[in-house]
């Protein structure tokens, strides 16, 4: 049984806000209501009904203003979260914005960002127009905005309400997330990543993040909002977070959990934002870069390092023939940029020992000439104590012998030679 001294008492807000607003160079010609009936039957049970009632409470409201009395949007964070230039040419020639807010107390359902959201898209979808979402400084299509709403289940994709940014600090990355205090929960960050796990890190900080968003809306309860919550000091992150956050809950990765530690490191500028920082759990051995890539590996297919020495066979030769045959063409989408987004690029190579070649993953993050590769070591190698997990490798090509694109559930391409290894073993009796 858990004790207090194992668990954080993070503050709860009193109350939360939402602000959407929709630039317009004409004043809407149609009313809230009106533009909300109009989309009604897209919208499930209970969004429908909450949207309805929010609109006639005083706890959502519609202003429409001229531009000027709106405080300017910072242009510079827009074309960072994605704004295109024809978005900001538009923002640029509005005469005017529908300002839509709306504020409730903490807990689940978060019924301001539903709300707000849902009256946002409808109006508009009425004035064929977007939207700007102040809090994440994005903008967002009516069909986007109405497609992150919850589903029949009542579900949603966290990707839709949390970003996870980060940014170089020395050697290694910063990341955070975006998104969590829309819910009233402070925003994570991890520090001290390594360069060559940043889409695989960002896919568990998102998995940590519906985790501990889940904590906090059981901590917090459907009675009176208390002043503290009470989060876990220690907890576990699956493959299974990982791809419900991703909205894909059917498919999932990772045999064992990863254990994060939770810290709270309260901001010394009056005007900063404090975190719950993620760190390795108590009794971890090695520095915090190495228990990043191990977490990697375990939820994204890293093998252990007691890898087998595979035996030729007509199977695996073909494997290894079909995947060096496209390494060219895998290197040059790799160069270019036109890898699926969210994805990571990684390659398995052989190690020459004395019973025979030993086989390890790498995550790639430099391929400037077709006969080598960099990154970092997804495995630990049995005969070479250097090659360790999160430490740099430099690979030749002409030792790749397979390679695969990654996402956060798993395999999306590639990775012939582990499919033969899967089928094999599943053609194993059982004892």
């Amino acid at each position: 049984m858990l004790g207090t001294e194992d668990f954080l008492p993070v503050p709860v807000p009193e109350s939360l806000n939402a602000t959407y607003l929709v630039p317009v160079p004409n004043l809407p010609e149609v009313s809230p209501a009106t533009a909300l009936d109009a989309i009604a039957e897209r919208l499930v049970e209970p969004i429908r009904s909450l949207a309805r009632q929010m609109l006639d409470s005083p706890l959502l409201t519609v202003d429409t203003r001229l531009v000027e009395e709106f405080p300017p949007l910072p242009r510079d964070l827009l074309t960072a979260f994605g704004a295109a230039e024809e978005q900001l040419e538009r923002l640029d020639a509005a005469r005017y914005v529908v300002v839509v807010q709306a504020e409730f107390r903490p807990g689940w359902p978060p019924a301001h960002e539903w709300g707000a959201r849902a009256v946002a898209a409808a109006i508009a979808t009425a004035v064929g127009a977007e939207i700007v979402d102040v809090f994440a400084l994005r903008f967002l299509d009516p069909e986007t905005a109405l497609r992150s709403l919850p589903n029949e289940q009542g579900r949603i994709r966290l990707v839709d309400w949390v970003l996870v940014p980060y940014s170089p600090q020395g050697d290694t990355l910063w990341f955070t997330t975006k998104g969590l205090r829309r819910f009233g929960l402070m925003e994570l960050q991890a520090q001290g990543v390594p360069d060559g796990l940043a889409r695989a890190w960002g896919a568990v900080m998102t998995g940590a993040a519906r985790r501990l968003l889940r904590h906090w809306s059981e901590a917090l309860g459907e009675e009176d909002v208390p002043p503290f919550a009470q989060l876990p000091m220690v907890t576990a992150v699956t493959g299974h977070d990982i791809a419900v956050a991703y909205g894909n809950p059917r498919r999932h990765v990772g045999t064992a959990p990863v254990r994060l530690r939770l810290e709270l490191d309260p901001a010394t500028d009056p005007d900063g934002e404090s975190f719950l920082s993620l760190l390795p759990p108590e009794g971890h051995l090695g520095a915090p870069a190495r228990y990043f890539a191990e977490a990697c590996a375990a939820l994204f297919g890293g093998e252990e390092s007691t890898v087998a020495h595979a035996e030729p066979d007509d199977e695996m030769d073909q494997a290894i023939a079909t995947a060096r045959a496209s390494l060219p063409s895998i290197r040059n989408r790799f160069l270019n940029g036109r890898l699926p987004d969210e994805t990571q690029l990684v390659v398995k190579y052989a190690l020459e020992t004395v019973d025979g070649p030993e086989f390890v993953w790498m995550g790639v993050t430099s391929w400037a000439t077709p006969e080598r590769l960099t990154g970092a070591s997804a495995s630990d190698a049995a005969c070479d104590p250097a090659v360790r997990i999160g430490a740099p490798v430099a690979v030749s090509a002409e030792d790749v012998v397979d390679w695969a694109l990654l996402d956060a559930t798993g395999v999306v391409e590639g990775g012939w030679t582990q499919a033969v290894l899967d089928a094999a073993q599943q053609a194993q009796p059982e004892r």
